[in-house]
């Protein structure tokens, strides 16, 4: 069976194990769980419900705070020791508020006060079986095909275009990848050429737009001893470094058009002649090459060859926007921070909702690479176990204003405007 999540993203039915005393209220959580399509395990205290979690692990516990012998937080605890991922939810009186605030400090998803929104029930836990999924599969990449293991994504837009790259990879054809900076054009690149027929050769990669126009001739093509002022030895360049194997042009658009014409040469003879050399040297090198930029435009203007261009552009892929495949959103973030979390040795398992919300809706200019840096930057400043809602506005530089709808803005006015009357009047409510 499916359930339908808080954004309306179909699940597989989900196991969610419900710990309260209370047999009316244990049995209401179950029929509204089960009614929404989840399996639903009860356990009517903390120690019952170890032994279920011991003899099968849910995706999720909901739990009371207050139970007969171990209460809330104590199950809580003792999860966190077996299962750090496992995402907890506490439902709590007004009267142990201030231990579930302080739970969620530690590792607590989150938690709800009684009587509570079926809905927000239901939408809370969507969120965080969808965050612990993300974790899940961003620690499980034995099912991921090792050609794509590098790129974590479940996106519609992302499957076409990994669809795309295994069919090309298995020709020898030169692909041009387009996509804006920080997407994963070189990931893309070097999945084609695991897959490729040459993955047991060099892969090697340069970035056209970040070496001076007078030493990047001499990276590609090499150059002889005593071609110019500092050649004390022989330099074979990147074209013979990647023989037999892929050589892939990062910012081909920003390549110099004197040097394009050279690569161009390079292409059509299949021959490189370092620099100062008096022959030249066969090669055999697939070219994958990438840009940001708009080549019709560069034709157009001029900055940029149309006889290279059809060479490069035999096969052409575009890759999508971070914002153009949000749902990748939560298990790239869970992906980064399980990596970086052992980098920094922080003890982090997750995002507060609310900040996983943050990273979701953000605008992403800087695509995948911006979300690393992000996620490098919280994972160095946490301090909780969930990275909270300001670490990651902190990041994002946005600042940290409070959003309230209507009905929450004027109920959070008549509230201090009371109580600010009851301070001037000491209390007296007449």
């Amino acid at each position: 069976s499916a359930v339908r999540g808080a954004e309306g993203i179909v699940m597989n039915a989900a196991n969610i194990l419900v710990v309260d005393d209370d047999p009316d209220l244990l049995k209401l959580l179950s029929m509204r769980l089960a009614a929404a399509g989840y399996r639903v395990t009860a356990a009517e205290s903390a120690e019952e419900a170890l032994v279920k979690i011991a003899m099968e692990r849910p995706q999720l516990v909901l739990s009371d705070v207050q139970l007969p012998g171990k209460d809330g937080l104590a199950l809580f605890d003792a999860i966190r020791v077996q299962h750090p991922s496992l995402p907890v939810i506490l439902l709590t009186a007004h009267g142990t508020i201030p231990d579930a605030v302080e739970a969620t400090s530690r590792g607590v998803f989150t938690y709800l006060t009684k009587p509570f929104d079926g809905k927000a029930l239901l939408d809370v836990i969507a969120n965080a079986i969808a965050m612990e999924g993300a974790a899940d599969t961003a620690s499980d990449s034995g099912e991921v095909e090792a050609w794509r293991a590098e790129i974590v994504s479940r996106s519609t837009r992302m499957a076409e275009v990994l669809a795309e790259a295994k069919l090309v990879a298995a020709s020898d054809a030169s692909v041009l990848i387009r996509g804006e900076s920080g997407s994963g054009k070189e990931l893309i690149a070097r999945a084609i050429h695991r897959a490729s027929p040459r993955a047991g050769a060099p892969f090697v990669a340069v970035n056209c737009g970040a070496i001076p126009e007078n030493l990047l001739e001499s990276e590609l093509f090499g150059h002889v001893k005593g071609a110019f002022t500092g050649a004390v030895a022989n330099h074979p360049g990147l074209f013979q470094a990647a023989n037999g194997g892929t050589l892939f042009l990062d910012e081909i658009g920003d390549m110099p058009v004197a040097l394009q014409v050279k690569l161009l040469r390079v292409l059509q003879e299949r021959m490189v002649r370092p620099v100062g050399a008096s022959h030249a040297v066969p090669i055999d090198v697939r070219i994958l090459s990438a840009t940001h930029r708009d080549l019709d435009l560069a034709i157009i203007d001029g900055s940029f060859r149309k006889d290279l261009y059809y060479r490069l552009n035999v096969v052409s892929l575009s890759l999508p926007t971070l914002a153009e495949r949000r749902e990748d959103i939560p298990l790239l973030a869970a992906h980064f921070l399980s990596r970086l979390a052992l980098k920094y040795g922080r003890k982090v398992n997750g995002f507060a909702p609310d900040a996983m919300k943050a990273l979701t809706t953000a605008s992403w200019p800087g695509n995948v690479r911006q979300l690393h840096n992000v996620v490098e930057q919280v994972t160095a400043l946490a301090t909780t176990p969930l990275v909270p809602l300001a670490l990651v506005q902190r990041a994002l530089r946005v600042p940290s204003m409070e959003v309230l709808s209507y009905t929450e803005a004027r109920t959070r006015f008549e509230r201090d405007y009371l109580v600010g009357l009851l301070k001037l009047t000491d209390g007296n409510v007449a």
